[in-house]
């Protein structure tokens, strides 16, 4: 049975900047189709290249005004997070040559948003995905054209892959929205997390095992809501180490440390610079006392390692992140060696 419903694993931090999602009205009735590049026609696959090397070229220069007057409606007019990331990459684009791996182009029908549209491109076996297939979920998605053009480049930080989700209005194809990502993090791929990943279960280290799953899989697809072969088979892995004493899937955990409990909300790794760190965000009523709250952030680093000092095997630092309900927050990173 090809396996299109189950939970996936989504990193928080991704820098993503999506336009294409609007509000939902009545759940409709729709269809989802998707071409790969062998399958659409000469004209569309070039056309679809094209604008993905010229909205690259904008990246390269830093050119946010232009990527803006070139946005669908709905990001054009809040278009801040995708300005941040351009300032913050185009030192690491600029002059760079992509190379442009093979598009998607993708059909939704019906007359109002599918609260989760899934397109399925190329061929499914019996037990799900195949080599050459690929799988997009995409929630809120409102009726039209779409195209996925994901291009690559080799940079002084490493291979970073930049990629365009793009509306198509009339005969022109909209950014609807970005996601740049280096390919590597600690001079590693995703396939070396995975093995790292199978050593540390092997060991008995699940927690470990289960955080470096994740950054396997973040690492191996250019974007957060795609889905391959590979990916669903690291999902399956993922899932034999699945810790019942770390927060997930909207669970939260009690840590008591200093004669408080804090609530922790999730955690995850995130590359920082050549290394990688673990996150871990709790609650906070108020983060408005810094100094105060730089202080939590230090007890909730060191009870979390001194629980689980298999964490020391696996990363660089820790970065404890308080978070208000209003979403402000204050993190402080801590490298392990300092942790005592």
């Amino acid at each position: 049975m090809v396996k299109i419903a189950r939970e996936r694993v989504w990193r928080e931090f991704l820098l993503c900047c999506f336009g294409l999602v609007l509000s939902l009205a009545a759940t409709p009735v729709s269809a989802q189709t998707c071409y790969g590049a062998d399958d659409m026609d000469v004209a569309t696959r070039s056309s679809l290249e094209n604008a993905g090397k010229r909205y690259f070229d904008f990246l390269t220069k830093g050119d946010s005004a232009s990527l803006q007057k070139n946005a669908i409606a709905s990001l054009a007019s809040s278009f801040s997070g995708i300005e941040n990331a351009v300032k913050g990459n185009q030192s690491t684009l600029a002059g760079t040559q992509p190379t442009v791996r093979p598009p998607y182009l993708l059909k939704a029908e019906g007359n109002a948003p599918s609260p989760r549209a899934e397109f399925l491109c190329g061929v499914f076996g019996a037990n799900g995905q195949t080599a050459n297939s690929a799988e997009f979920v995409i929630p809120n998605l409102s009726p039209g054209t779409y195209g996925l053009v994901m291009l690559e480049a080799s940079t002084p930080k490493g291979p970073y892959t930049a990629s365009f989700v793009l509306q198509q209005e009339g005969a022109n194809w909209k950014v609807g929205g970005l996601y740049i990502k280096a390919v590597q993090v600690a001079d590693h791929d995703g396939n070396w997390y995975a093995d790292r990943a199978r050593a540390f279960k092997a060991k008995g280290q699940n927690r470990d095992a289960w955080l470096y799953y994740r950054e396997a899989r973040e690492l191996l697809v250019p974007l957060p809501f795609m889905y391959t072969q590979l990916t669903d088979k690291l999902y399956d892995e993922m899932q034999t180490v699945s810790p019942s004493d770390l927060p997930k899937d909207g669970n939260t955990l009690d840590l008591v440390a200093g004669g408080k409990t804090y609530k922790l909300t999730t955690i995850f790794p995130l590359a920082v610079d050549n290394q990688l760190d673990l996150v871990v965000k709790y609650q906070s009523a108020d983060v408005s006392d810094t100094a105060k709250t730089f202080q939590d952030n230090m007890t909730v680093t060191k009870a979390l390692v001194a629980k689980y000092p298999e964490f020391r095997d696996a990363f660089d630092g820790v970065v404890a992140r308080a978070v208000e309900t209003s979403g402000r927050d204050y993190g402080s990173l801590l490298p392990m060696k300092e942790i005592r």
